[in-house]
């Protein structure tokens, strides 16, 4: 099983651990793309703090994560699972796992991100800022940068198991299963439920869905549990609790829909 997350925009601080070693990354096919958007990254926040401001989206009460890219390459790096930080992530909570779930992570867990393409949760890198919607004079919006190398990258990784897509728009653009291999993967949509005037309205809630996908994340890391295709991950989620209501797709090359219907939002 592969499970495809988002980042977090806030992140922890990079702490004083080695600086990034980018040949330690998983995922050495982007290593070439990787360097290119580092090389500009950097050399965009040192050339000119208001432009990188600008491109990067940062108001000015964050003016200091321009600062903070320009250290990339000597700053100290940490897990990817400790840099990234947020909702999703607390309820994640993969410091608490046991060894043998801590293993699970390791192995199944990748994080798109702007900067780096994605990667491995116990992948060492400095915190920095650069999401997928960014747009670098040089190479234009990362999200369509993106695509070209984990075009030919992504499958192997996906292997011929299930793939579980868990994240947002902004960074799904990046890579989109295609074939045999979007037909082994599943998306997963959280839904509140509850009763207004005595029929059931159902919306999406930012905060909770993020939680929720971080809960679903922890429960098949804990348990062990290794669905091999979205209908065993249907059953594996219903068995662990969580109401889920399926849509296998109608045509061949098409991922399964998943809706998490939750009542409480905690």
């Amino acid at each position: 099983m592969l499970v495809l997350l988002p980042p977090s925009e806030g992140k922890a601080s990079s702490g004083r651990g080695a600086p990034l070693k980018p040949e330690s990354l998983s995922l050495p096919g982007l290593a070439e793309a990787r360097r290119a958007v580092l090389d500009e990254l950097v050399e965009l926040c040192a050339a000119d703090e208001e432009k990188a401001r600008d491109v990067l989206g940062l108001s000015e009460g964050l003016r200091g994560e321009v600062a903070k890219n320009t250290e990339l390459r000597t700053a100290g790096a940490r897990p990817a699972g400790e840099i990234y930080t947020g909702v999703l992530y607390d309820a994640l909570d993969l410091a608490s796992l046991d060894a043998a779930a801590k293993r699970r992570a390791a192995r199944s867990l990748l994080v798109f991100s702007g900067l780096w393409g994605a990667v491995g949760v116990s992948d060492r890198i400095p915190s920095y800022r650069c999401s997928m919607g960014v747009k670098l004079p040089g190479l234009g919006a990362l999200g369509a940068y993106w695509r070209t190398p984990m075009t030919s990258v992504m499958p192997e990784a996906a292997g011929d198991g299930l793939v579980l897509d868990l994240r947002s728009s902004a960074y799904a653009a990046a890579w989109k299963p295609k074939g045999e291999v979007a037909e082994r993967t599943a998306t997963v949509r959280v839904l509140h439920a509850q009763l207004v005037d005595g029929v059931e309205k159902r919306s999406v809630v930012s905060h909770f869905n993020k939680a929720t996908k971080g809960r679903i994340v922890r429960s098949l890391l804990v348990t062990g549990a290794h669905p091999k295709d979205p209908a065993e991950l249907v059953e594996a989620l219903r068995d662990l609790g969580h109401a889920v209501e399926a849509e296998p797709p109608t045509k061949p090359g098409k991922p399964w829909a998943l809706d998490v219907v939750v009542r409480e939002i905690h």
